[in-house]
């Protein structure tokens, strides 16, 4: 059986990489690496999703990152150790690359320039997760968060409110609190698999 390549790692990845790649299937609750351990492998999720998550000082669990798509463990390119714990919240695919010979490649300056391209997006992306978790009302957080990462006003809902409520820095009944409210005020419609903002 041929392995899947997504086309986003076709155009990105040389090809002596591309032919390193291998698939690996992962379960909810599956550990995709953690933290403390040496880096071996890159990840690149193809479906399903992980979170990148690391307790607080109380040891309390703090989500750093979800991803439904695109590479996780950037950060751990360079580093000797992963900073934090990769698991599944929904089963699925991903396709690894050896680290060692991801660096190899970064030598080579029209693959650099395309992994720096891909790097300013996600710092974008991070930009506006940070604005979010900046804001102090519940509320805010919500409509911020459907605001940019919905469509037309409308978030399809990929992961359970816990989730999303660990993702935008707020308890789960919290996040239910603040979903009623905006319904009472008309602002909001909570349909089985979507949140929509109703605009007068």
């Amino acid at each position: 059986m041929d392995l899947y390549i997504p086309d986003l790692l076709k155009n990105l990845l040389p090809k002596e990489l591309l032919s390193e790649c291998h698939s690996r299937s992962f379960n909810k609750g599956d550990h995709l690496f953690h933290q403390g351990k040496k880096p071996d492998y890159m990840f690149f999720i193809v479906s399903g999703e992980v979170i990148l998550t690391r307790a607080n000082k109380h040891g309390e669990p703090i989500t750093l990152q979800r991803c439904k798509g695109g590479f996780v463990s950037e950060a751990s390119l360079l580093t000797d150790v992963y900073h934090c714990d990769a698991i599944a919240t929904h089963s699925g695919l991903s396709i690894t690359l050896p680290i060692h010979s991801l660096r190899k490649a970064l030598m080579d300056s029209n693959f650099s320039l395309k992994w720096v391209q891909l790097l300013s997006k996600e710092i974008m992306r991070l930009r506006t997760q940070s604005e979010r978790l900046g804001m102090k009302d519940i509320k805010s957080k919500l409509i911020h968060l459907i605001e940019t990462d919905g469509k037309a006003g409308t978030l399809h809902l990929q992961s359970d409110l816990k989730s999303m409520a660990s993702e935008i820095g707020v308890t789960h009944e919290a996040l239910y609190r603040a979903i009623s409210t905006l319904e009472k005020e008309g602002l909001l419609v909570r349909h089985p698999d979507s949140l929509e903002l109703i605009r007068n």
